[in-house]
């Protein structure tokens, strides 16, 4: 039994009806190099034990973020997350939940994702905030869209700050969508963006801390933004540096794209994450997700129902504001968990002993020779410039047991001024120890 439910026949009919010949020609769009040439090198079948097996021999290869002191962040950073968080979003009635498109039934479902918009406009310092996309990446472009929708212009400016990540995300939106990219020099310590903008420019697209872990104020860069017409995209992809910094809404953003993993999250070797997403009122059609509103009902009750939820499957298809077709619902609701629990007290503790670590971190290894701080201000990440690559020194490092953070080469491969530029994070679990032996080792490998 191979689980074919159609017969020859059957397929025959569907190619007909299709107008190709076989099943082959509906790939005949799909690149020859793209095309796998025969089976994958994979062992052949085998009995679920010896799976077992050999996939944890593998998996042992790994050295995991919990297991050796770890400086990796770059966009995804390690953090505490309380045992309740996990407990309480593997309730039946979380964990196996669906679009609450009956909110009659979904109330539950409901509640929690208007409790997540509210937190999300009020870290962001924003009027209002969505029920959360996939991820930061896929939320900096619906960002970049919607100031197009906006402002009716096709040209968005982009920092070189701006995570490589994020600004790949843009590009390929932008080919398939139709808009001009302006993207500026993606070197440490630059801010050129303004003078890219013109009265084309929809947005400008910055990140606060930015790639290189410097902290900046944009509320002057907001203003020039606004005199041209275009609105200014902050980004955000350490969100717990909201307890502590600056929101983007009092510097005058217009558009807040955030990514949430730092509350309720852990690594997940990249995903899935949780895409935060915050405007100003008056730009609310134009945002695009679900957006959960508070009612009452016939008996003057309070109650939730999904509100401007434009999207494809809500019948206006190439006319919705997104094609987004869902929300990262379980990761939200871990964000919402953990923020609740912290409560903004803790949020602030918190966002201090991060600082914290990371000042502590900088001041020891400004002490090595061999490399030089590059920021001027940050959170809990910073940038080192280093008198070898970056690369090399990371590889050595690992070997060891240490993993020291992220060389910005393997984002910018080829550029030989971003060579010896390592990325290196500091959160409330990097213990003094962890910050001993990366001094050590450091002091080691660029004697």
């Amino acid at each position: 039994m191979r689980y074919l439910p159609l017969t020859e026949r059957d397929r025959g009919e569907m190619l007909a009806a299709i107008g190709v010949d076989s099943i082959d020609a509906l790939f005949a769009d799909v690149p020859q190099a793209a095309r796998l040439d025969g089976l994958l090198d994979l062992p052949r079948a085998t009995g679920e034990i010896e799976v077992e097996r050999q996939i944890s021999r593998m998996a042992a290869r790994n050295v995991a973020a919990g297991s050796a002191p770890f400086f990796v962040g770059a966009g995804a950073y390690r953090h505490h997350i309380p045992a309740a968080v996990d407990h309480l979003i593997q309730r039946g009635e979380f964990l196996t939940s669906y679009t609450p498109y009956q909110p009659e039934i979904s109330q539950g479902t409901l509640q929690y994702l208007f409790e997540f918009q509210t937190q999300v406009a009020l870290l962001t310092g924003m009027e209002v905030a969505n029920a959360s996309l996939y991820d930061g990446a896929t939320a900096c472009a619906e960002a970049v869209m919607m100031a197009s929708r906006v402002t009716g212009r096709r040209k968005a400016v982009l920092s070189g700050g701006l995570h490589p990540h994020y600004r790949e995300v843009c590009e390929t939106y932008a080919r398939f969508v139709g808009f001009e990219i302006t993207a500026d020099d993606p070197a440490p310590g630059r801010q050129g963006v303004a003078p890219l903008v013109d009265r084309d420019t929809s947005c400008v697209v910055v990140q606060n801390p930015d790639f290189y872990g410097e902290v900046r104020d944009y509320s002057g860069l907001a203003r020039i933004c606004h005199d041209a017409g275009a609105l200014l995209v902050v980004v955000v992809t350490e969100i717990l540096s909201l307890g502590a910094l600056r929101p983007p809404g009092e510097m005058g953003a217009d558009i807040v794209a955030a990514e949430g993993q730092s509350l309720g999250n852990a690594l997940n070797f990249g995903g899935p994450y949780v895409g935060l997403f915050a405007t100003r009122d008056k730009f609310v059609r134009q945002m695009p997700g679900r957006l959960v509103g508070q009612t009452v009902d016939a008996e003057g009750r309070r109650g939730w129902v999904l509100t401007l939820s434009t999207r494809e499957q809500h019948i206006r298809r190439e006319r919705a504001t997104s094609n987004v077709c869902t929300n990262s619902g379980l990761c939200a609701l871990a964000f919402t968990i953990h923020l609740g629990l912290l409560g903004e007290a803790g949020l602030t503790r918190l966002a201090r002993l991060n600082h914290a670590a990371a000042v502590d971190l900088a001041e020891r290894l400004e002490r090595v020779p061999g490399l030089h701080l590059v920021n001027r201000a940050f959170f809990n990440e910073f940038a080192l410039r280093l008198s070898r690559p970056a690369a090399e020194i990371v590889e050595t490092l690992a070997s060891r047991g240490v993993l020291a953070g992220v060389p910005v080469s393997r984002f910018y491969p080829g550029q030989e001024k971003l060579s010896g530029i390592l990325l290196v994070a500091a959160t409330e679990m990097t213990t003094a120890d962890d910050m001993d032996r990366l001094e050590q080792g450091l002091r080691e490998v660029l004697s």
